[in-house]
């Protein structure tokens, strides 16, 4: 595949994935709760499709549980197709093509009820649009996550591609999480939104006009430019990613900062919810400075590596969470504009932190699979992505679920920050024996220019 140099085109293929991501927000999100009516107090025509129940509630959970269960382990067999894919244009840009259509089509059919009443027929309808968007969604991702490692040409441009994703991610973030809220209290029912929302989704035609990508049919006998490329089968691939004791080491702790930072995120309002703060400002703090935060975590990088820069925004990240713990326990004794002060504050250091675990995501993954390419001619980028999202997926699964709710049925939702800390304790902890393959990351190449 042809590299990228410039850094426009980069900054510019980096913001490919927003608009798909927004739509999995919005679908997970608002979509599937606004099938049931039930627990909305305010605005209940705007949040849901008709003011009621249009599914089964205790069906529909078990549905999404299934689809939940799926999206995770398909990850595995269409990192596979991908990356073995035979066609004369490549094999990423058709393996997004494959994705993105069947995905458009699937969210845009889970707008429309087939009845408007509460039923069986509803609750399956919207359960095979849910699945398929899942799939056709994780295809389209992951295929573009997997070229990450084969469209940037050395470590500081890896870097910069992934800083570049990691503020579309607080972009995406920030528009489901206080827009859309802007929306419903202006009077906006949520398919409408839905549908405002939907052209972002066009973004990901930027890599069908920016990858050149020679054919894998072996209808250009000069395609592989020097190196044949190994294609594996799903077996064997899933072998090589697992064989890789540096990646499932780096799975390990990508999965214990997956279960912290999911937690915080799916926690946090019922931490402050007894304390009477407005969970807009505390977001809008945390995710705001977040691209101004990259670039200081991006020099941190540079001067210091992987090894010493990751180790200290868990730090700081732990700090944050230490500030939200004190300000809920003494809330009830300090005025709201104290209260809210000192909640900003806590939240000005969780955003030191959100944008480099962001980034992490994308960056080591795809410098692991760029290695392993450069010492076999093995081409598992995807595979290695598909992991990650099965390692993060289950651990996010345990701290949204069983842990989020242990802490709620026990009354003890103010210890969620505390819990938090000790996941980025033990992240922390084992960050400090990564190999200097992953903690020379940054620092090495500076060095070199």
């Amino acid at each position: 595949m042809q590299k990228i140099t410039s850094r426009k085109k980069l900054l510019l293929y980096g913001c490919s994935g927003l608009g798909v991501n927004m739509l999995n927000i919005i679908i997970g999100s608002y979509l599937c709760s606004a099938l049931v009516a039930g627990g909305f107090v305010d605005h209940i025509a705007e949040w849901t499709y008709a003011g009621k129940d249009l599914v089964i509630p205790a069906v529909w959970g078990v549905i999404i549980l299934v689809t939940k269960i799926i999206d995770g382990v398909i990850d595995l067999p269409f990192a596979s197709f991908t990356d073995r894919l035979k066609t004369r244009w490549g094999r990423r840009r058709p393996s997004i093509v494959i994705g993105f259509v069947p995905m458009l089509i699937s969210f845009s059919l889970f707008l429309l009820p087939l009845s408007p009443d509460e039923g069986m027929l509803n609750t399956v309808w919207f359960g095979i649009m849910l699945g398929i968007f899942y799939c056709f969604y994780t295809l389209t991702m992951l295929t573009f996550y997997a070229t990450f490692a084969e469209v940037v040409d050395n470590e500081q441009d890896m870097l910069f591609l992934s800083n570049v994703k990691s503020v579309c991610d607080v972009v995406y973030f920030s528009l489901g999480f206080a827009l859309i809220p802007a929306f419903i209290s202006m009077g906006i029912n949520i398919r409408i939104i839905a549908l405002i929302f939907m052209p972002l989704s066009l973004t990901m035609l930027i890599p069908l006009f920016l990858l050149k990508e020679r054919p894998t049919d072996g209808s250009d006998k000069d395609a592989l430019e020097g190196m044949e490329i190994k294609t594996l089968t799903l077996g064997k691939a899933i072998t090589e990613s697992f064989k890789n004791k540096t990646f499932i080491f780096w799975m390990l702790i990508a999965a214990v900062l997956n279960f912290g930072m999911q937690l915080f995120l799916g926690g946090i309002n019922e931490v402050f919810s007894t304390v009477g703060l407005n969970m807009t400002v505390v977001m809008a703090c945390s995710f705001a400075p977040v691209p101004f935060t990259i670039l200081l975590y991006n020099k941190a990088v540079k001067k210091w590596g992987l090894g010493v820069a990751f180790p200290g925004v868990l730090y700081i990240f732990s700090i944050g969470m230490v500030v939200m713990f004190l300000c809920n326990r003494i809330g009830p004794t300090v005025s709201e504009g104290v209260l809210t002060v000192i909640a900003v504050a806590g939240s000005l250091f969780v955003s030191l932190s959100l944008g480099a675990f962001f980034s992490i995501t994308y960056t080591v993954p795809s410098h692991l699979a760029q290695l392993e390419y450069e010492r076999t001619g093995i081409g598992v980028s995807s595979m290695y992505f598909a992991v990650q999202g099965l390692f993060e997926g289950v651990a996010a699964g345990l701290a949204t679920g069983p842990m989020l709710m242990l802490l709620k049925d026990f009354n003890r939702i103010e210890l969620l920050p505390l819990v938090v800390i000790a996941a980025c304790s033990v992240a922390l902890i084992m960050s400090l024996a990564l190999p200097k393959t992953v903690s020379g990351m940054g620092k090495l190449q500076s060095e070199k220019k």
